[in-house]
């Protein structure tokens, strides 16, 4: 079979196929990269538990969590943000914000949460149901969300989601309008960051960006650009994995009508609900990889590994590996246990808005099952070239409300 695991595939399709030979003939298997250097795919349940564990072994910091090689500047601006951090360092920042995140914190919010994903389904009703749901529905409850608890002004929210897919959508020709485009979105952010932090060093407030203005490490403050680093990845991760999320978990249950209209007719059911949310999760993977560099010679699952070469976990493969999950191609909402990756595999860079992320996709499908007991497609899927993201662009749906 041919393996092909670069960004045009993924803006055709998951790989499945491709993915459950890898797992059975080669699990870890030598790729190449066009004008780079290859890497190595890491495709089982296991072994990708076991490099996102061992930090060791396996850096982030080294070489970023992207497949390709970055240049010497964008590897520098790149280390300023927790993905590209090895701990202890990794740990320090990461301090600095968890305390945002934690089950008290999204305890707090879920009522917020509630009402809004209330307001995008109400006004899915006022179009008559018919909706481009990644733009009309998908988008607003992660970036009100996120944009909220950093401090962006709902004037400029909107705005930051055009930065954001600019930025991770550079893949994608649909999102920049030339080469470059994405670095131009990252600088103009940076930009308007700047901005932000002036307003709260003269006026603080309860939000994410006071915090990191006043933060300090090792009795050091953060520098302008550390904090800017902090603002892109808040804003960008908090949006952009959670509306991939929801997109496909709508997607899945189209696809699915029986399924749709059990969920449907248990809007009160939690147990139900938790279960589903959790398989939700592990279908629609929205960071398909995460890319580590070998720190010393290893060998993982019989292959040797240089110090220096690329590995990349599949967490969209880890994720339907047979040897643990039974029947991975169907949708089980009742799948339990479901010890799924999709917010990395363990460790230091364990997904911190993990509990966000299940908040609002509860919510939002809730809100939406409760007043259209089905939906259809009125025109096919696109998703997302990107061999980072497994994003959908853009979903034409209808939804059919009570009679």
């Amino acid at each position: 079979m041919r393996i092909d695991l670069l960004e045009d595939t993924w803006a055709r399709e998951v790989p499945h196929d491709q993915f459950a030979y890898l797992r059975r003939e080669a699990p870890v298997h030598w790729h190449d990269v066009p004008d780079d250097t290859g890497f190595w795919a890491v495709t089982r349940y296991h072994d990708v538990r076991a490099v996102s564990r061992d930090q060791h072994t396996w850096s982030t910091e080294a070489g970023s969590t992207f497949i390709r090689t970055p240049a010497p500047e964008e590897l520098a601006v790149a280390r300023l943000m927790l993905l590209n951090m090895d701990p202890p360092r990794q740990t320090r920042y990461r301090r600095l914000v968890s305390s945002g995140f934690t089950p008290r914190m999204i305890g707090k919010l879920g009522e917020g949460i509630r009402a809004r994903a209330a307001r995008i389904a109400d006004a899915v009703a006022d179009k008559g149901g018919e909706v481009e749901f990644v733009t009309d529905v998908a988008q607003h409850l992660p970036l009100q969300t996120i944009c909220e608890m950093v401090g962006v002004p709902e004037s400029d929210r909107q705005q930051v989601f055009d930065w954001s897919n600019q930025m991770i959508g550079f893949q994608d020709p649909d999102f920049p309008a030339a080469p470059g485009d994405g670095d131009i979105a990252g600088g103009e952010m940076f930009l308007y960051c700047d901005k932000l932090v002036e307003q709260r060093r003269a006026h603080p407030r309860d939000d994410i960006l006071t915090l990191l203005v006043q933060a300090e490490i090792d009795g050091d403050r953060l520098t302008r650009e550390e904090i800017d680093a902090f603002f892109v990845m808040l804003t960008v991760a908090g949006n952009e994995t959670t509306r991939n999320l929801i997109a496909h978990a709508v997607l899945a249950l189209i696809e699915r009508p029986d399924v749709y209209r059990e969920l449907a007719a248990n809007p009160g059911d939690d147990d139900l609900w938790r279960s589903a949310t959790e398989e939700f999760l592990r279908w629609g993977s929205s960071i398909q990889n995460f890319r580590r560099t070998a720190l010393r010679d290893t060998e993982l699952h019989g292959q040797r590994i240089a110090e220096g070469e690329k590995v990349v976990t599949y967490y969209a493969s880890a994720n339907y590996d047979e040897e643990v999950f039974t029947d991975p191609l169907t949708l089980d909402i009742r799948r339990t246990p479901n010890e799924h990756v999709t917010f990395g595999g363990g460790g230091a860079h364990f997904c911190l808005g993990a509990g966000l992320a299940r908040a609002q996709i509860t919510a939002m499908l809730r809100e939406l099952l409760r007043r259209f007991p089905s939906a259809e497609l009125t025109a096919p899927p696109r998703r997302m070239r990107s061999d980072f993201i497994n994003g959908i662009k853009h979903m034409p749906v209808r939804f059919h409300p009570r009679r």
